[in-house]
């Protein structure tokens, strides 16, 4: 593309109409089930979100816990581009918390919401009269402390449309400037979805002063094509999460529905703010923070969204990408070059490679991380961009200051039993030694632990990635805990698939002891109850 095509190009889409792009990740992908993030990992999401382009970040739930509450307060201190937005059922109590949370950023907005529909009308018991009431009251209070209020119909693609015209015209009148129609079991098509966005903007009175959103679930597959459908409609904000992170089967992806957006441009003439060179990184980042593996072949950001193994592909793509690649790599902030490294690159090497690859690390960060290079390239012939990133990732969820710490592992397996574990666990900084036995190694290591430091925490999910082809690559491991409601996630990297569960596992009962020990008892367990709207 020539400099001319380039400006010709850009005038082009600064002349089109702005998609709002409102991501969740922080509030609706933090409520995935194990996907809990700390408070050092909130803000540092938060902040890449904002160098991103992100129009609007809602940051969390301030009335859920004091967790919740601290992080959306921080977030709003730092912003520095974005509008920082939490959100609130429909009472006062929701709404005072959440302003005194967001009150702080340059740009805060309150985000409302009831359920509409017949189903969500029978929780806290609301006839439609009554429910209608409280909409307009709710709304003129949070309108009352901020001059931003978005209002969202909870379950709105499941309610009686002419309610729901209603409830919207109410709204509006009460104050909003956003009105969000959420498809919140992802249940609605596409046809639908732009449907009831253009029948809401025919119908209702005073549509057009406001922005439309569309927030859509995934139950069905259909989230990125539900909202894009909405946005051609009329819509003119996205509600979406890094990686399509959520309850259930998730959210729509902000990967996706930016990139189909730039993509087909030609189809769908719309424009975001979004540096997209910078999606990879953020992808790789809440995957890792939050635990969820990114599947191989996910749109966008999978590990396989830009290879090709059949023959006839790859002899297009060697002739002309474009034959069979639609986007470049570069375009999301993919390297163009996997060059390997090796024990004889130094730290210079090793601090432009991560820089290219999206981590600007401290000195002191990058010591430990050259330490842990040195030792992996000894034990393996070629350090690959993936192995790197394992390496990033794991030094973040390794502190120094955890209570307990992996010393020394020893596994016997084959065969022929028993399977045993000797293990060696630093707790408070004092060393405690077993030997135990079980089906396997993992087993075997994972009662070591277990009797070294009792605990009732159940293992939900026991996963092994492969960072890298070969026998001796590094192997990524994830684990998923459950006590007592507590549901926390671990992850650790080693090329010993053993030691990388075991480090794993220790890594989530760390995050397992902060949330016991929290300043007030189960102050960062959310409790939500829509019964109290």
């Amino acid at each position: 593309m020539t400099d001319t095509q380039a400006q010709t190009r850009a005038a082009t889409a600064q002349a089109q109409p702005k998609v709002v792009i409102f991501d969740t990740t922080l509030r609706d992908g933090e409520q995935s089930p194990g996907a809990t993030m700390t408070h050092d990992e909130k803000l540092e999401i938060a902040s890449l979100l904002d160098e991103m382009g992100v129009d609007v970040i809602e940051a969390g739930f301030p009335i859920a816990s004091e967790g919740d509450f601290a992080a959306v307060t921080e977030i709003s201190k730092r912003s520095k581009n974005s509008t920082i937005c939490g959100l609130a059922r429909a009472n006062y109590k929701d709404i005072d918390r959440c302003w005194e949370a967001v009150k702080f950023a340059p740009s805060p907005r309150i985000h409302t919401f009831i359920g509409t529909s017949p189903l969500h009308r029978a929780i806290p018991k609301l006839n439609m009269d009554e429910m209608a009431t409280r909409i307009h009251d709710t709304v003129t209070h949070a309108r009352n402390l901020c001059d931003n209020v978005q209002w969202s119909a909870m379950d709105a693609t499941r309610t009686e449309h002419d309610y729901l015209c209603r409830v919207v015209e109410i709204a509006i009148k009460a104050g909003a400037s956003t009105i969000n129609i959420p498809d919140t079991v992802g249940y609605t098509a596409p046809r639908e979805s732009a449907d009831l966005i253009r029948m809401l903007l025919e119908r209702v009175p005073g549509a057009d002063q406001v922005i439309f959103a569309t927030h859509c679930h995934n139950d069905l597959g259909m989230a990125t094509a539900n909202s894009l459908a909405a946005v051609e409609a009329g819509a003119r904000q996205i509600e979406c999460t890094i990686n399509g992170l959520g309850e259930r089967a998730g959210n729509t992806a902000l990967e996706e529905v930016v990139m189909a957006l730039r993509v087909r441009n030609d189809i769908m003439p719309y424009r975001t703010g979004i540096d997209t060179t910078k999606i990879m990184n953020l992808s790789r980042r809440v995957s890792s923070v939050s635990g969820f593996a990114v599947q191989f072949n996910k749109a966008i950001v999978g590990k396989n969204a830009f290879l090709h193994e059949s023959g006839i592909h790859q002899d297009g793509v060697l002739k002309n990408i474009e034959t069979f690649e639609i986007m470049r790599p570069a375009d999301i902030g993919l390297t163009a070059h996997n060059i390997s490294m090796g024990k004889h690159s130094g730290r210079a090497a090793l601090r432009a490679k991560l820089k290219e690859l999206g981590y600007e690390l401290a000195d002191n960060q990058l010591n430990d991380v050259f330490v842990r290079f040195k030792a992996l390239a000894d034990s393996k012939k070629e350090v690959y961009d993936e192995d790197l990133l394992a390496l990033v990732a794991d030094e973040a969820t390794n502190d120094a200051h955890d209570t307990i710490q992996v010393k020394r592992l020893r596994v016997v397996c084959g065969t022929e039993g028993p399977r045993e574990a000797e293990l060696t666990l630093t707790i408070e900084g004092v060393d405690h030694s077993v030997d135990a036995t079980g089906d396997g190694p993992v087993d075997a290591a994972f009662n070591a632990v277990k009797m070294l430091f009792p605990h009732s925490a159940r293992l939900q999910l026991y996963q092994v990635q492969a960072v890298t082809e070969g026998t001796d690559a590094q192997a990524t491991v994830s684990v998923r805990m459950e006590e007592e409601g507590r549901i926390v996630t671990g992850a650790s990297a080693d090329t010993d698939t053993v030691v990388a569960s075991v480090k794993a596992y220790v890594n989530a009962l760390n995050k397992l002891i902060v949330r016991r020990t929290k300043s007030a008892p189960d102050s960062d367990k959310k409790s939500v109850n829509y019964k109290d709207q």
